[in-house]
């Protein structure tokens, strides 16, 4: 037992920081308000309670697994650092001028959302390369060396380069650097051939300058946090958790924190590939609700979507478009201001809306009881019965229900004529339709019927709501596993160590070049095991390869996937036959006659996931014991019901209990809809199936 790991979780949400402990003990967990000023100050407390639940000092840790919203916010609410870009002469205003794409085609006000960095922040040099990375006009050192003086003398802390078709030939970027260590060695620097050699200069650019945007303060984050922990005992490798879903080192994330964008949603879906993996499930609804935001993602084969783009910082109701694109590896999911401190109001058209903006941790709902006077989902949440005020998390954080209702009434109920009660039907309705919506166009676009699906709960919010959601999507088996309030936290501890390497090299299949294939896979692959190796420098390593591929004249491509034999003798008709297969999977049908060609090449280096056991058979069933019931609205028929109160720590496998009911436990509640019934499986996950 001495010899067994003890690891830690540490997920900063925009609400709590959850933070799971896991050893030889079992496994504790707790939630602590995210302290923005100082977001180590969170992790810390949140390590000494659940060090002293599992009788341990924080030195008995032996490894730290963070993930962080830290980079996401500072990309949205523009907290950066004084950022320059350097890039080839006349691409200036790539950023600012986006890919000239309307997000709402009607609208005739429509407004683009500024660039991350002003015009007199953008440089520019004379140098041109070929599509190919032939030189056309070779870069001349001594007017770089005046631009970086101008730089440095301007007080700029950070430098994105991006210039044009770094892709494939970095050397004019490289004497950038160079010139840019010897003259400005205090700026930090960032590279687009280095963040995200890919083609789209758009793209590429903005990755780049958001990285560069972010890089000290995160720089700054991860320095503070190493000595915070080691100065209260927890002397040991700290490791993040990026958005592709698997972990790299502090280093490596210090140096491309632009990677760390999306991390706690990816430790998320990371936990429901696991669990689904444990119950054998095969098509999976991974659904997540914090504080902040709701994510959901499919899960297929016990293996999250993943996507090489997605956006960040979406201004115009979450439209796809509207926000800032990061071209780096990512699990796909769509998210959405939904949220348990997600404000509601009415709009111009006496509509009730609910987000994107979020009450947080400071102040938070108005029944924190801590100066919020606008309504949240929590708030209604707590009127309609879903919460007990005494009792939350863990009842470390009494709540106010009259506090909610006032503000329920003050904003919504005197301008609509409601009073708190269908306020807050009208509240929790919204964005559970918003969510439900959210999950239907995520299913449509990916070509799939949840109907066919599982959903799989978590997240502090996500059990409250679940259950309606289900509803609402037609999805008859609903999963609600333990530890579910802190899943995120839990998904770090499940996450293999990996690293994607992506880089653009466009051929046509009538021109396939399979040498030049194997050069650059052979590349990748020592580029992405390089990084797995700076985490772990002994444990075997698999390989994953995709290509994108798309045909001729298209705007966009889809990953096909590689088995390590066609990776080690690529040939076109292969390749075709297996674009064909993925096309025809996703548009039921393909396009005859027309040349195919291959854009990005990406292998992802990972260390083997850790052995799931499977859950085992539940046998015949018996009543959990009840704890009273309590008055809960059930949305389905509009009306106050009698629902049965039960404590997840009473449900040993086969406890089963029918629908209206409430399961409570200290991070999270169970809402069970007069719809469904649950029952506790053999791993104690909760199971909500049709009556």
């Amino acid at each position: 037992m001495a010899d067994t790991p003890i690891r830690l979780g540490a997920d900063i949400g925009g609400t709590f920081t959850d933070v799971v402990i896991e050893g030889p003990f079992g496994q504790q967990s707790t939630k602590v308000l995210t302290t923005y000023d100082a977001p180590e100050n969170a992790i810390i407390e949140g390590m000494h309670r659940v060090c002293a639940a599992a009788g341990i000092v924080p030195s008995s840790i032996t490894q730290i697994i963070h993930g962080t919203t830290l980079a996401t916010n500072a990309l949205i609410e523009r907290r950066g650092a004084k950022t320059a870009l350097i890039t080839t002469q006349g691409f200036r205003d790539v950023i600012e001028m986006r890919t000239e794409s309307r997000f709402e085609q009607y609208d005739l006000n429509l407004t683009l959302p500024d660039p991350l960095l002003p015009r007199n922040f953008r440089y520019t040099v004379k140098e041109r390369l070929q599509a190919d990375g032939k030189v056309l006009v070779d870069i001349n050192r001594a007017e770089v060396e005046a631009l970086v003086d101008e730089i440095r003398d301007a007080g700029f802390e950070s430098v994105a380069v991006g210039l044009l078709h770094a892709y494939v030939n970095d050397t004019h970027e490289q004497v950038v650097a160079d010139v840019l260590a010897e003259r400005a060695p205090d700026i930090m620097v960032s590279l687009s051939s280095e963040v995200s050699p890919q083609m789209r200069e758009y793209e590429r650019f903005n990755t780049t300058i958001a990285n560069a945007y972010i890089k000290p303060q995160m720089k700054s984050y991860l320095g503070r946090l190493r000595q915070r922990l080691a100065g209260d005992g927890a002397d040991c490798p700290i490791f993040l958790m990026h958005s592709g879903g698997g972990i790299i080192s502090l280093e490596n994330a210090a140096d491309f924190p632009v990677r760390l964008v999306e991390s706690g949603p990816a430790g998320g879906a990371v936990f429901a590939a696991n669990i689904a993996a444990r119950h054998g499930i095969d098509k999976v609804l991974s659904f997540d609700m914090g504080g902040t935001t709701a994510k959901i993602c499919l899960i297929k084969n016990q293996t999250p979507k993943t996507a090489r783009v997605f956006e960040v910082a979406r201004t115009y109701r979450f439209k796809k478009g509207s926000g800032m694109p990061i071209s780096i590896p990512v699990i796909d999911m769509v998210e959405i201001g939904a949220g348990g401190g997600s404000l509601a109001h009415v709009d111009a058209l006496r509509q009730i809306r609910v987000g994107p903006e979020s009450a947080g941790s400071e102040p938070g709902p108005a029944c924190y009881g801590r100066g919020g006077d606008r309504p949240a989902v929590t708030d209604a949440d707590l009127v309609l019965g879903k919460l007990d005020p005494a009792n939350f998390a863990a009842g470390t954080i009494p709540l106010h229900p009259e506090t909610s209702k006032s503000a329920l009434m003050e904003h919504l109920g005197r301008p609509l004529g409601m009073d708190p009660a269908e306020a807050a039907f009208g509240v929790a309705e919204v964005v559970d339709e918003n969510m439900a919506n959210a999950a239907r166009v995520h299913a449509v676009e990916n070509g799939e019927d949840l109907s066919e699906y599982t959903m799989i709960a978590f997240g502090g919010a996500a059990p409250l709501h679940a259950g309606r959601l289900c509803e609402k999507l037609g999805i008859d088996r609903l999963l609600v596993p333990t530890g579910a309030g802190v899943g995120s936290a839990i998904g770090f501890l499940r996450a293999p160590f990996s690293f994607e390497a992506n880089r653009t090299r466009y051929m046509q299949l009538k021109g396939f070049d399979a040498q030049a294939v194997k050069s650059i896979l052979k590349e990748l692959q020592d580029e992405a095991t390089a990084f797995v190796r700076t985490c772990d420098a002994d444990a075997p390593i698999l390989s994953e390869v995709k290509c994108y591929m798309r045909y001729a004249g298209q705007g966009w491509e889809i990953p096909v996937p590689l088995t390590a034999e066609q990776a080690a003798n690529p040939d076109a008709d292969t390749l075709l036959q297996l674009f064909e297969t993925e096309y025809a999977a996703l548009f039921s049908r393909t396009v005859a006659g027309m040349d195919v060609e291959i854009t990005v090449w990406s292998v992802n280096a990972t260390t083997p996931p850790a052995d799931v056991t499977p859950a085992k058979a539940v046998g015949a069933t018996q009543a959990v014991p009840t704890h009273g019931v309590r008055d809960l609205f059930d949305p389905a028929t509009g009306t106050v019901t009698q629902a049965v109160e039960t404590k997840r720590a009473d449900y040993s496998a086969g406890f089963s209990v029918e629908g209206p009911a409430v399961i409570t436990e200290e991070e999270t509640t169970v809402i069970v809809p007069s719809s469904r019934r649950a029952k506790a499986l053999a791993d104690a996950t909760i199971e909500l199936v049709l009556k």
